[in-house]
């Protein structure tokens, strides 16, 4: 996934939307503007796109060659775009999109759905019905249009900033204004209850608008978690600082047509209602995970161990264990219900995952989470929550990777994180363990095999 060459600073994605049977793929007929700035001069230049039939393709509205091989669409100009140029891609296309099985059996891409379609997007799943540049590393902002027949919804990140009908059938338009990877973007297309709501004004922002959109089935299951996202936004902002976009909210389908729930930037997909403890992971992963997206997919414990160690850190807040004692119960093999679920944990260090089938596996979430607690353990309370607020807010809306993580960390805990935190983070107690010894926790805990000595 992914290409050199360039870098997309945004994309306005035009879709319409036929409804159809299951077996006709419930067809989409798109226009994808790709606005680009070249990192190095370019002869031709790739996008991911798999399956769709592309009709033409133009670059600063010239038509250009193109040619296919798999999930490659390479384009070349008339002429050679230079470095440092910006440089505008159309592509318009038709099909009926690919549902694309992962190497781990989930599926994702283009999922049909009772009455519509449900987009997602990790890892791979974006290009199956949008060309572009789908690697976490190149983060754009977005416009997304989407008509459908009169009588369907169409929802995706960001605002809606606009519905229209005409002729049978409605446009919705939704805007990105941040950055956003291609993987945590996303539309649904089906019939939804619609509530709309806000968090109060904090933390240096206004009042945050709140879009949620329910299907039908699992309105009055979800109604009194959903109407927690503003509890849980306040709490998360005092833990990891200013929420990092312009509204939140959440999408919620049948079981049936989501087989896992993902953290779709800004309105977080889930399937059925969700209880608190994925409410509060999903909406964790906009600071981490959306906002400081990680530079790779070897970099998934970034996303993954801190949305897991959010919900510890909500069940320490309100009356439930412990983060350490929510530690020692895995440590101990006494988290899960199954033996072998306990054992998975320590089958690989979270910073190695073996393969693109194990990226979302056990070791990434709770080992993930393991290591931010030993963090915690060596650096004390009072620099580990303003390392959480100064690491969201340093890398907010770019790009992270591990070893960035650990210098950020090291830097932090030696008590010169001050020239980095944010003013919100407690800055008192940066210096609270000089001579922490953070090394067991990168030798044996991110990186180790097998299970680490606590002795």
């Amino acid at each position: 996934m992914g290409n050199g060459g360039y870098d997309v600073g945004h994309y306005a994605l035009s879709l319409a939307y036929e409804a159809g049977n299951e077996e006709d793929g419930r067809r989409l007929r798109g226009t994808a503007v790709a606005t680009a700035r070249a990192t190095r001069d370019l002869s031709a230049f790739n996008l991911d796109l798999k399956g769709m039939d592309v009709e033409a393709v133009t670059v600063e509205g010239v038509a250009a060659r193109w040619k296919r091989s798999g999930q490659e669409l390479t384009v070349t100009p008339e002429r050679g775009v230079g470095e440092g140029e910006t440089f505008r891609t159309t592509v318009r296309y038709s099909g009926g999109p690919e549902t694309i099985t992962d190497p781990d059996g989930s599926e994702e891409g283009w999922l049909p759905t009772a009455d519509g379609v449900l987009a997602l997007g990790e890892p791979t799943g974006s290009m199956a019905w949008f060309p572009g540049n789908h690697h976490p590393s190149d983060k754009a902002t977005y416009d997304i249009t989407v008509t459908v027949p009169e009588g369907l919804q169409a929802v995706s990140n960001g605002e809606l900033t606009g519905q229209a009908t005409k002729n049978g059938r409605t446009a919705y338009s939704w805007q990105t204004a941040e950055p956003m990877a291609g993987y945590v973007a996303t539309i649904a297309i089906g019939t939804y209850e619609i509530r709309r709501s806000t968090v109060s004004g904090g933390a240096g922002r206004g009042d945050l608008p709140v879009y949620v959109a329910v299907d039908p089935a699992q309105a009055d299951d979800s109604r009194r978690v959903l109407a927690r996202i503003p509890e849980v936004v306040e709490w998360a902002e005092a833990n990891f600082g200013p929420y990092p976009f312009s509204s939140t909210g959440a999408i919620v389908e049948n079981p049936e047509d989501a087989a896992y729930a993902l953290e779709t930037q800004s309105r977080p997909v889930f399937p059925g209602a969700p209880d608190i403890s994925l409410l509060v992971h999903e909406l964790a992963h906009q600071w981490y995970g959306d906002s400081v997206t990680p530079e790779s997919w070897r970099d998934m414990w970034l996303n993954e161990g801190f949305a897991t160690y959010a919900e510890w850190l909500w069940q320490e807040d309100h009356g439930g264990d412990s983060a350490q004692e929510i530690f020692d119960a895995l440590y101990e093999g006494d988290y899960f219900d199954d033996a072998a679920a306990n054992e998975a944990v320590w089958a690989f260090p979270p910073a190695k995952p073996p393969s693109a089938a194990r990226i979302s596996d056990s070791p990434v979430y709770e080992r993930g989470a393991m290591v931010l607690h030993k963090i915690r353990e060596v650096i004390g309370d009072d620099a580990f929550f303003g390392l959480l607020q100064g690491w969201a807010t340093t890398h907010r809306h770019g790009n992270a990777d591990t070893a960035d993580f650990i210098a950020y960390v090291e830097k932090y805990a030696e008590g010169s994180g001050g020239k980095t935190a944010p003013e919100t983070a407690p800055e008192a107690d940066l210096d609270a363990a000089p001579d922490a010894d953070l090394a067991p926790v990168w030798e044996d805990w991110l990186y180790g095999d097998g299970k680490p000595s606590v002795a």
